[in-house]
Protein backbone atom coordinates (compact mmCIF):
# COMPACT_ATOMS: atom_id res chain seq x y z
CA UNK A 1 0.00 0.00 0.00
CA UNK A 2 3.12 2.48 -0.57
CA UNK A 3 5.52 3.55 1.80
CA UNK A 4 4.39 5.51 5.00
CA UNK A 5 5.61 8.17 6.49
CA UNK A 6 5.42 8.01 10.17
CA UNK A 7 9.43 8.64 11.29
CA UNK A 8 8.58 12.41 9.74
CA UNK A 9 8.04 15.02 11.98
CA UNK A 10 4.81 16.50 11.08
CA UNK A 11 3.93 20.02 11.95
CA UNK A 12 0.07 20.27 10.59
CA UNK A 13 -2.14 16.96 10.77
CA UNK A 14 -4.34 17.12 7.59
CA UNK A 15 -7.62 15.08 8.65
CA UNK A 16 -9.37 13.69 5.92
CA UNK A 17 -13.43 12.90 6.08
CA UNK A 18 -14.63 12.50 1.85
CA UNK A 19 -15.07 8.70 3.46
CA UNK A 20 -17.78 10.32 5.89
CA UNK A 21 -18.71 13.86 4.84
CA UNK A 22 -17.78 13.67 1.43
CA UNK A 23 -19.79 10.41 0.78
CA UNK A 24 -22.99 11.05 2.75
CA UNK A 25 -24.29 13.97 0.61
CA UNK A 26 -24.26 12.31 -2.30
CA UNK A 27 -27.26 10.37 -3.77
CA UNK A 28 -25.57 7.25 -4.90
CA UNK A 29 -23.35 4.92 -2.54
CA UNK A 30 -19.93 3.24 -3.55
CA UNK A 31 -18.99 0.42 -3.32
CA UNK A 32 -18.01 -1.34 -0.25
CA UNK A 33 -14.95 -2.46 -1.99
CA UNK A 34 -13.73 0.79 -3.23
CA UNK A 35 -14.26 3.02 -0.23
CA UNK A 36 -11.51 0.17 0.94
CA UNK A 37 -9.56 0.74 -1.56
CA UNK A 38 -9.88 4.65 -1.51
CA UNK A 39 -9.49 4.77 2.18
CA UNK A 40 -5.97 1.78 1.71
CA UNK A 41 -4.78 4.65 -1.15
CA UNK A 42 -5.66 7.51 0.86
CA UNK A 43 -3.13 6.56 3.77
CA UNK A 44 -0.17 5.32 1.43
CA UNK A 45 0.11 8.87 0.10
CA UNK A 46 0.26 10.23 3.82
CA UNK A 47 -2.68 10.68 5.11
CA UNK A 48 -2.47 9.84 9.18
CA UNK A 49 -6.03 10.27 10.20
CA UNK A 50 -8.81 9.46 8.42
CA UNK A 51 -12.45 9.68 8.95
CA UNK A 52 -13.97 6.11 7.33
CA UNK A 53 -17.86 6.42 7.98
CA UNK A 54 -20.77 7.46 10.42
CA UNK A 55 -22.68 5.16 12.46
CA UNK A 56 -26.05 6.62 11.33
CA UNK A 57 -29.58 4.85 10.42
CA UNK A 58 -29.00 3.35 7.14
CA UNK A 59 -32.35 3.88 6.39
CA UNK A 60 -31.44 7.97 6.73
CA UNK A 61 -28.35 7.38 4.89
CA UNK A 62 -27.98 4.26 3.13
CA UNK A 63 -23.98 5.96 2.04
CA UNK A 64 -22.89 4.48 5.14
CA UNK A 65 -24.50 1.40 5.93
CA UNK A 66 -21.50 -0.51 5.47
CA UNK A 67 -19.67 1.65 8.29
CA UNK A 68 -18.83 -1.57 10.24
CA UNK A 69 -17.16 -3.47 7.61
CA UNK A 70 -14.86 -0.22 6.63
CA UNK A 71 -14.15 0.25 9.72
CA UNK A 72 -12.67 -3.34 10.36
CA UNK A 73 -10.76 -2.72 6.68
CA UNK A 74 -9.38 0.56 7.93
CA UNK A 75 -8.26 -0.48 11.16
CA UNK A 76 -5.48 -3.03 9.32
CA UNK A 77 -3.93 -0.44 8.07
CA UNK A 78 -0.54 0.35 9.87
CA UNK A 79 -0.26 3.84 11.25
CA UNK A 80 -3.67 4.95 10.56
CA UNK A 81 -5.40 6.28 13.12
CA UNK A 82 -8.93 5.34 11.90
CA UNK A 83 -12.15 8.33 12.93
CA UNK A 84 -16.34 7.50 12.36
CA UNK A 85 -18.75 9.99 13.40
CA UNK A 86 -21.76 9.10 15.82
CA UNK A 87 -24.70 11.57 15.98
CA UNK A 88 -25.79 9.79 19.25
CA UNK A 89 -25.23 7.52 22.26
CA UNK A 90 -26.78 4.30 19.63
CA UNK A 91 -24.66 5.05 16.86
CA UNK A 92 -21.47 5.44 19.47
CA UNK A 93 -21.96 1.29 21.02
CA UNK A 94 -22.02 0.36 16.97
CA UNK A 95 -18.61 2.53 16.71
CA UNK A 96 -17.54 1.39 19.87
CA UNK A 97 -17.70 -2.15 19.52
CA UNK A 98 -16.78 -2.10 15.50
CA UNK A 99 -12.79 -0.95 16.94
CA UNK A 100 -12.30 2.30 16.10
CA UNK A 101 -10.17 4.42 17.27
CA UNK A 102 -11.81 8.05 17.39
CA UNK A 103 -15.24 8.45 17.91
CA UNK A 104 -16.51 11.83 16.47
CA UNK A 105 -20.04 13.46 17.75
CA UNK A 106 -21.51 16.45 15.94
CA UNK A 107 -22.86 19.11 18.70
CA UNK A 108 -24.42 21.77 16.65
CA UNK A 109 -24.33 25.51 18.08
CA UNK A 110 -27.56 26.50 15.78
CA UNK A 111 -30.73 25.01 17.59
CA UNK A 112 -32.41 24.88 13.95
CA UNK A 113 -29.47 22.93 12.65
CA UNK A 114 -29.54 20.55 15.90
CA UNK A 115 -33.04 19.79 15.55
CA UNK A 116 -32.85 19.06 11.66
CA UNK A 117 -29.48 17.37 11.59
CA UNK A 118 -29.47 14.82 14.94
CA UNK A 119 -33.37 15.98 16.43
CA UNK A 120 -31.62 17.08 19.54
CA UNK A 121 -31.70 20.79 21.67
CA UNK A 122 -27.85 21.63 21.56
CA UNK A 123 -27.86 20.77 25.58
CA UNK A 124 -29.70 17.58 25.04
CA UNK A 125 -26.41 16.72 22.44
CA UNK A 126 -24.01 17.24 24.86
CA UNK A 127 -26.41 14.99 28.10
CA UNK A 128 -25.67 12.36 24.71
CA UNK A 129 -22.00 13.04 24.94
CA UNK A 130 -21.62 13.03 28.18
CA UNK A 131 -23.07 9.43 27.95
CA UNK A 132 -21.03 8.21 25.47
CA UNK A 133 -17.33 9.30 27.65
CA UNK A 134 -19.64 7.31 30.37
CA UNK A 135 -19.52 4.57 27.95
CA UNK A 136 -16.13 4.60 26.50
CA UNK A 137 -14.52 4.78 29.90
CA UNK A 138 -16.47 1.64 31.15
CA UNK A 139 -14.69 -0.19 27.94
CA UNK A 140 -11.55 -2.21 28.18
CA UNK A 141 -9.89 -0.62 24.66
CA UNK A 142 -9.11 2.86 25.03
CA UNK A 143 -11.04 5.09 23.04
CA UNK A 144 -10.74 8.74 21.96
CA UNK A 145 -14.26 10.84 21.86
CA UNK A 146 -13.70 14.20 19.88
CA UNK A 147 -16.84 16.72 19.13
CA UNK A 148 -16.69 19.36 16.38
CA UNK A 149 -19.20 22.09 16.64
CA UNK A 150 -21.04 22.33 13.66
CA UNK A 151 -22.40 25.43 12.44
CA UNK A 152 -20.19 27.18 15.12
CA UNK A 153 -19.64 30.49 12.39
CA UNK A 154 -23.15 31.23 11.48
CA UNK A 155 -26.26 29.07 9.87
CA UNK A 156 -28.12 28.43 7.09
CA UNK A 157 -31.30 27.84 8.58
CA UNK A 158 -30.80 30.05 11.88
CA UNK A 159 -28.89 32.94 10.41
CA UNK A 160 -26.50 34.46 12.71
CA UNK A 161 -25.11 32.24 15.62
CA UNK A 162 -24.17 33.48 19.43
CA UNK A 163 -20.33 33.21 19.64
CA UNK A 164 -20.42 33.30 23.34
CA UNK A 165 -22.78 30.31 23.12
CA UNK A 166 -20.61 28.79 21.03
CA UNK A 167 -17.96 29.10 23.56
CA UNK A 168 -20.09 27.98 26.47
CA UNK A 169 -21.10 24.89 24.26
CA UNK A 170 -17.37 24.19 24.09
CA UNK A 171 -16.96 24.67 27.84
CA UNK A 172 -19.77 22.28 28.15
CA UNK A 173 -18.48 19.92 26.65
CA UNK A 174 -15.25 19.81 27.73
CA UNK A 175 -16.99 19.58 31.28
CA UNK A 176 -18.45 16.04 29.67
CA UNK A 177 -15.12 14.80 29.09
CA UNK A 178 -14.31 15.12 25.34
CA UNK A 179 -11.12 15.02 24.33
CA UNK A 180 -10.85 17.27 21.54
CA UNK A 181 -13.11 20.70 20.47
CA UNK A 182 -13.14 21.80 17.45
CA UNK A 183 -14.96 24.95 15.21
CA UNK A 184 -16.73 23.66 11.87
CA UNK A 185 -18.04 26.07 9.37
CA UNK A 186 -20.81 23.80 8.40
CA UNK A 187 -22.01 25.99 5.76
CA UNK A 188 -19.09 28.10 4.65
CA UNK A 189 -20.23 31.24 6.71
CA UNK A 190 -16.76 31.94 8.08
CA UNK A 191 -14.17 34.63 7.78
CA UNK A 192 -10.82 34.95 7.84
CA UNK A 193 -11.23 37.57 11.05
CA UNK A 194 -14.03 35.82 12.40
CA UNK A 195 -12.14 32.27 12.81
CA UNK A 196 -8.87 34.17 14.31
CA UNK A 197 -11.03 35.29 17.25
CA UNK A 198 -13.06 32.44 17.93
CA UNK A 199 -10.38 30.22 17.58
CA UNK A 200 -8.43 32.66 19.81
CA UNK A 201 -10.95 32.58 22.25
CA UNK A 202 -11.81 28.55 22.43
CA UNK A 203 -8.38 28.21 23.26
CA UNK A 204 -8.83 30.67 26.23
CA UNK A 205 -11.52 28.91 26.93
CA UNK A 206 -10.78 25.12 27.28
CA UNK A 207 -6.74 25.19 27.07
CA UNK A 208 -5.14 22.54 25.01
CA UNK A 209 -8.69 20.42 24.44
CA UNK A 210 -8.97 23.19 21.61
CA UNK A 211 -9.04 21.05 18.02
CA UNK A 212 -9.39 21.11 14.64
CA UNK A 213 -10.77 23.55 12.17
CA UNK A 214 -13.27 22.04 9.78
CA UNK A 215 -13.83 24.68 6.88
CA UNK A 216 -15.97 24.60 3.80
CA UNK A 217 -15.51 26.55 0.66
CA UNK A 218 -18.63 27.25 -0.67
CA UNK A 219 -17.73 30.76 -0.96
CA UNK A 220 -14.40 30.61 -1.55
CA UNK A 221 -12.67 31.23 1.84
CA UNK A 222 -12.38 27.85 3.03
CA UNK A 223 -7.92 28.02 2.20
CA UNK A 224 -8.04 31.72 3.48
CA UNK A 225 -10.11 30.61 6.79
CA UNK A 226 -7.19 28.30 7.00
CA UNK A 227 -4.51 30.58 6.96
CA UNK A 228 -6.23 32.63 9.83
CA UNK A 229 -6.60 29.40 12.09
CA UNK A 230 -2.85 28.72 11.39
CA UNK A 231 -1.88 32.33 12.46
CA UNK A 232 -3.73 31.75 15.78
CA UNK A 233 -2.20 28.05 16.33
CA UNK A 234 -4.41 25.35 15.08
CA UNK A 235 -2.76 22.38 13.93
CA UNK A 236 -5.87 19.97 12.74
CA UNK A 237 -7.48 20.74 9.88
CA UNK A 238 -10.25 18.58 8.01
CA UNK A 239 -10.71 18.28 4.20
CA UNK A 240 -11.70 16.00 1.99
CA UNK A 241 -10.22 14.76 -1.49
CA UNK A 242 -11.50 16.05 -4.21
CA UNK A 243 -14.04 18.24 -2.12
CA UNK A 244 -16.78 16.07 -1.53
CA UNK A 245 -19.39 16.66 0.73
CA UNK A 246 -21.48 18.57 3.20
CA UNK A 247 -23.98 18.02 5.39
CA UNK A 248 -27.35 17.22 3.94
CA UNK A 249 -29.60 18.73 6.94
CA UNK A 250 -28.15 21.97 5.77
CA UNK A 251 -29.12 23.70 3.03
CA UNK A 252 -26.21 25.41 1.34
CA UNK A 253 -23.65 22.95 2.66
CA UNK A 254 -21.55 22.34 0.21
CA UNK A 255 -17.74 21.72 -0.62
CA UNK A 256 -15.88 20.54 2.22
CA UNK A 257 -11.58 22.20 1.44
CA UNK A 258 -9.81 20.07 -1.11
CA UNK A 259 -7.31 18.04 0.68
CA UNK A 260 -4.80 18.31 -2.19
CA UNK A 261 -5.08 22.48 -2.36
CA UNK A 262 -4.77 22.39 1.18
CA UNK A 263 -1.71 20.04 1.40
CA UNK A 264 -0.05 22.14 -0.94
CA UNK A 265 -0.53 25.44 0.51
CA UNK A 266 0.46 24.06 4.03
CA UNK A 267 3.44 22.38 2.47
CA UNK A 268 4.33 25.50 0.04
CA UNK A 269 4.56 27.58 3.50
CA UNK A 270 6.89 25.24 4.51
CA UNK A 271 4.61 23.33 6.86
CA UNK A 272 5.29 19.12 6.92
CA UNK A 273 2.52 16.97 6.69
CA UNK A 274 3.85 13.96 5.41
CA UNK A 275 1.92 13.76 2.62
CA UNK A 276 2.96 12.69 -0.70
CA UNK A 277 0.90 14.94 -3.15
CA UNK A 278 1.64 12.80 -6.59
CA UNK A 279 0.35 9.77 -4.42
CA UNK A 280 -2.57 11.74 -3.42
CA UNK A 281 -3.31 12.82 -6.60
CA UNK A 282 -3.49 8.92 -8.43
CA UNK A 283 -5.85 8.46 -5.66
CA UNK A 284 -8.62 10.41 -7.28
CA UNK A 285 -8.34 7.91 -9.93
CA UNK A 286 -10.33 5.38 -7.71
CA UNK A 287 -13.38 7.72 -6.91
CA UNK A 288 -13.38 8.51 -10.83
CA UNK A 289 -13.85 4.83 -11.06
CA UNK A 290 -16.22 4.61 -8.29
CA UNK A 291 -18.19 7.64 -9.11
CA UNK A 292 -18.26 8.28 -12.91
CA UNK A 293 -19.58 11.48 -13.61
CA UNK A 294 -19.80 12.92 -9.96
CA UNK A 295 -18.05 16.51 -9.84
CA UNK A 296 -14.38 15.94 -8.45
CA UNK A 297 -12.76 19.34 -7.64
CA UNK A 298 -9.11 20.56 -6.73
CA UNK A 299 -7.00 23.41 -8.50
CA UNK A 300 -3.85 21.79 -7.66
CA UNK A 301 -4.04 18.13 -8.97
CA UNK A 302 -5.74 19.46 -12.15
CA UNK A 303 -2.97 22.68 -12.65
CA UNK A 304 -0.30 20.50 -11.30
CA UNK A 305 2.72 21.40 -8.85
CA UNK A 306 4.73 23.81 -9.73
CA UNK A 307 8.62 23.69 -11.51
CA UNK A 308 9.61 24.98 -8.06
CA UNK A 309 7.88 23.27 -6.01
CA UNK A 310 9.13 21.91 -2.86
CA UNK A 311 8.23 19.68 0.22
CA UNK A 312 8.63 21.37 3.05
CA UNK A 313 10.88 18.52 4.90
CA UNK A 314 13.59 19.04 1.56
CA UNK A 315 13.27 22.76 1.72
CA UNK A 316 14.13 22.09 5.80
CA UNK A 317 17.15 19.80 5.08
CA UNK A 318 18.77 22.16 2.43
Amino acid sequence: MGERTDQQQIDVIVSEVGPRDGLQSLHRTMPTEAKVRWIEALAAAGLREIEVGSFVSPKLLPQMADATEVVAAATKIAGLKVLALAPNLKGAERALASGVHVISMPVSASRAHSMSNVRMTPEDAVEQVRQVRLLIDAHVRATSLEVGISTAFGCSIQGDVDEDYVMQLAVMLAEAGVDSIGLSDSVGYANPTQVRRMFTRLRAEIGDKAGAGHFHNTRGQGLANVVAALEVGVTTFDASQGGLGGCPYAPGATGNIVTEDLVFLLESMGLRTGIDLEKLFAARAILHEALPGEPIYGHTPEAGLPKNFVYAREHRNS
